[in-house]
């Protein structure tokens, strides 16, 4: 079975979320006020939390050394055992600019002017609970005295940040949390401004929870999908032909195939047919979808054909709509289900590359559902419905389930927003699935569910999304006949399960740490002959596996038996079978799996009945 690891943190409500996001993002002040206390001539610019922490983007000549970050541990440690007060003030534009520039921190002076006109500008103070003295030198710390050589006494200083924050130092457990890493970061993101120091660190609330991340984190780089699929030569990224963009090698590839198949079996049993849409489009549907007004940053440059600008497609979605319109619709037609697998391109920095988690050309499973007003539940309870089968029988049970809501700008009317939200609200009651309300945290054009699911050492991926939409029928005017002869616009529900087809795959990895279930693995079995003489039973056997739809290899290394055997354990294979002298005089095999172990000879007809079970069963053997 898939080994188990606790995941380092149980959230149980909203309320638990924003106290650990409070106490990262102290922890990121508690940084900063370290670094600058140790070395004073460094720049600050931001510090949020993350997920699993937080981190905080320095600019100073020198790089941070592992040396350094033990120092500046040792100094966050003996920050939070002052017990210093963290005091919020809202301060005057012009009163907190002069402050800035004569502190000469000129990032803070650009975050400072990106804050809108109308918004309260506020800072917080680490220490500092009396009357400040005027600043008398370039730091963020009000007191000169901070300032000597003693780096140990400084008592004070401050951030711009708009919060929140805890109301102490000593909340923090000095022994919650830990500085990870150091890398290299843009301002802003852009590559045209200058490179900074990242460091990441990660807090949390008990010593406990952070041995049970790092724990994790451990499991994790084991696990890492890259170094895996090198290893077993799944897939590779060949920067001769430009990052982001991934090579599926044929173990690789006959797991997509596979997962491929199963995925048009099961939308074709749950009744949609499938599309296959081109890779690119006149520009005019994107500026028709509303792409070119609000997702242009994230897609490529447009190429001239002929008098014409095309555009790789990033979205699948407008492709179903023009195949929607093609022709006008009866109602008796309603819901009309299309499910692709169809490539898209989106225009990703180098530097959030990742593996197959973040790429340039990825599949989407995407699908879209035409409905009716009063049968939009039932198309939303039918899509977790099969969301649930698919992602069990990759071995997913385990969920977080979000419903967000309509934002502040919206698209639609009140009647439909209220019409999906309680069509989303129901379909999940009637699942009896646990999910935490985003309120106003749907997209403008419709409120959506999202579902996170668990992988085997705690980790949340998410995945799967379904979405009201009632931006792209209003765009396209898309229309069906109702019983009455009138014109009426039809629901549009988005949907996908897996999400990318690349990034699922790369969770999959990662899940079962290469060691797939039988129906998934490349190479089902191994045989492995003891010397030459059995080599002809052995391709017999492989010939007889292989015509009952079973994925078979014979070892050709003509290694020591030892050897293969071991080539097997590493490439992980569930079933090996070492075949000698005995074997062949008896037409027996003897049978190993990674699950069971030595299961001693057997027949031919007893290894396809435990192959067919455990295929059968999704299970590993």
């Amino acid at each position: 079975m898939v080994s188990q690891v606790s995941r380092p943190q149980s959230v149980t409500s909203p309320g638990d979320v924003e106290q650990l996001a409070r106490l990262r993002h102290t922890c990121a002040h508690v940084l900063a006020m370290a670094v600058q206390t140790l070395f004073p001539e460094t720049k600050v610019t931001i510090g949020p939390c993350t997920e699993t922490g937080f981190y905080y983007d320095f600019d100073r000549a020198d790089p941070f050394t592992p040396e350094d970050l033990k120092q500046i541990t040792k100094k966050m440690r003996r920050i939070i055992g002052q017990n210093l007060p963290i005091i919020r003030e809202t301060v005057e534009r012009d009163d907190i600019r002069t402050e800035i520039e004569q502190l000469n921190e000129p990032y803070k002076l650009e975050i400072l002017d990106g804050i809108p006109a109308d918004e309260p500008i506020t800072r917080y103070y680490i220490g500092c609970p009396d009357p400040l003295p005027a600043t008398a030198e370039p730091s963020l710390f009000d007191s000169p005295s901070t300032k000597t050589s003693d780096a140990n006494t400084a008592t004070c200083w401050w951030d711009l940040c708009a919060g929140p924050h805890l109301s102490r130092t000593g909340e923090l457990h000095p022994k919650a949390f830990a500085l990870e890493s150091v890398a290299g970061a843009y301002w802003r993101g852009d590559e045209t401004q200058p490179q900074l120091q990242r460091i990441y660190g990660t807090a949390w609330e008990t010593p406990e929870q952070l041995k049970a991340y790092l724990t994790q984190k451990e499991e994790a780089k084991r696990r890492d999908h890259r170094k895996l699929g090198q290893t077993l030569n799944l897939f590779s990224i060949q920067e001769a032909a430009g990052g982001g963009l991934v090579f599926w090698h044929p173990k690789g590839a006959r797991m997509r195939l596979l997962i491929e198949d199963y995925w048009r079996q099961a939308h074709l049993q749950g009744g949609y047919e499938l599309l296959y849409t081109p890779h690119i489009a006149n520009r005019d549907l994107w500026q028709t979808s509303g792409h070119l007004d609000f997702y242009q940053e994230n897609m490529f440059e447009q190429m001239a054909v002929e008098t014409q600008q095309y555009q790789l497609k990033p979205m699948n979605c407008p492709f179903h709509v023009l195949t929607y319109q093609h022709q006008l619709h009866s109602y008796r037609e309603l819901p009309i289900r299309w499910a692709e697998l169809g490539t898209v391109y989106r225009y990703e920095r180098s530097g959030v590359l990742h593996g197959l988690m973040r790429v340039r050309g990825f599949t989407q499973d995407d699908a879209h559902i035409f409905c009716l007003p009063d049968q939009v539940t039932e198309e939303i309870l039918g899509v977790l419905n099969l969301t649930e089968q698919i992602l069990s029988d990759f071995g997913f049970t385990d969920y977080d389930v979000n419903l967000s809501t309509r934002p502040a700008k919206s698209v639609g009317s009140d009647d439909i927003w209220e019409l999906a939200t309680s069509a989303l609200k129901k379909a999940l009651d009637i699942k009896e699935w646990a999910y935490v309300i985003d309120e106003g945290g749907g997209a403008f054009y419709g409120p959506k569910i999202d579902i996170k699911i668990q992988d085997a050492i705690g980790r949340l991926w998410q995945c799967s999304t379904l979405q009201v939409d009632f931006n792209l029928p209003e765009r396209f005017d898309l229309q069906y006949v109702a019983a009455d002869g009138s014109r009426q616009r039809p629901i549009m529900i988005h949907r996908a399960i897996f999400g990318s087809l690349e990034r699922f795959f790369g969770i999959l990895v990662e899940n079962y740490s290469g060691i797939f279930p039988l129906w998934l693995a490349p190479v089902q079995v191994r045989l492995l002959p003891v010397s030459d003489a059995q080599r002809d039973y052995a391709n017999q056997v492989a010939q007889t596996l292989q015509q009952q739809g079973f994925r078979v290899e014979v070892d050709t290394s003509g290694e020591r038996l030892g050897k293969q055997i071991r080539t097997a354990e590493l490439e992980k294979i569930p079933v090996i079978s070492v075949i000698g002298q005995r074997e062949v005089d008896s037409q027996t095999l003897g049978v190993r799996t990674r699950q069971s172990g030595d299961l001693g000879a057997l027949t031919v007809p007893d290894v396809i009945e435990k192959l067919q079970d455990a295929i059968a069963q999704k299970t590993l053997c």
